[in-house]
């Protein structure tokens, strides 16, 4: 398809858009699939990218810079900037995906915030789960595919690997910087961590 072509197309879908209601900032620079849905009250600002089948809520706010593919955003989401949700994702009502984090084949939970730097894939996570920085979900272990179960009222701590198959029950935490390998028990804080070494006085060797 000519270049031409494909301007004339994304032209009219922002316009169609637009004429709906939905908040574009710099519209130009936003890219629309022919399949995508958009609800209510959604603001969408600069250099968003919407693949095929994407399906958006009403009183969402996608900022700037990320990325949507095959995925489901209910009500009342905010995602990015620098967010990349890929197929298979369920954002649920009141859930919040920040920036730099990468989605993938997961539910995210209501009220559930995964704010920074994180690698979500393969995942259930329940209600009102805070997901802290750095955390990763470990998924492939070099043949399949493992799945990771987070369960309501989980605080995952920063620097977190989560080595699935596993399940963190309701109601528990995970130390930051910790490996977890097990499942962990229901309202149980679970930490993985090496004993911290201080060698007082010590001096550099110089070159």
């Amino acid at each position: 398809m000519k270049q031409s072509n494909l301007q004339k197309i994304q032209n009219n879908l922002r316009n169609k858009f637009l004429r709906l209601g939905v908040k574009m900032v710099g519209p130009e620079t936003i890219h629309f699939s022919k399949d995508t849905k958009i609800g209510k009250n959604v603001t969408i600002e600069p250099y968003v990218v919407f693949g095929a089948k994407v399906k958006i809520g009403n009183n969402v706010t996608i900022k700037s810079f990320s990325h949507l593919e095959n995925c489901k955003v209910e009500n009342k989401v905010e995602i990015g900037p620098y967010a990349r949700i890929r197929p298979g994702v369920l954002l649920k009502e009141g859930s919040k995906v920040g920036n730099f984090v990468e989605i993938k084949k997961s539910t995210l939970g209501k009220k559930s915030k995964v704010n920074h730097l994180t690698y979500i894939g393969d995942t259930t996570i329940g209600k009102s789960v805070n997901v802290g920085a750095g955390t990763i979900t470990c998924n492939y272990d070099g043949i399949k595919k493992n799945k990771t179960k987070i369960k309501d009222n989980v605080f995952i701590g920063s620097n977190s690997s989560l080595v699935a198959p596993l399940t963190i029950e309701e109601g528990s935490l995970i130390g930051a910087g910790s490996v977890i390998t097990k499942n962990v028990k229901k309202k149980s804080l679970a930490l993985t961590r090496s004993i911290q070494t201080e060698i007082k006085n010590y001096k550099r060797r110089s070159k």
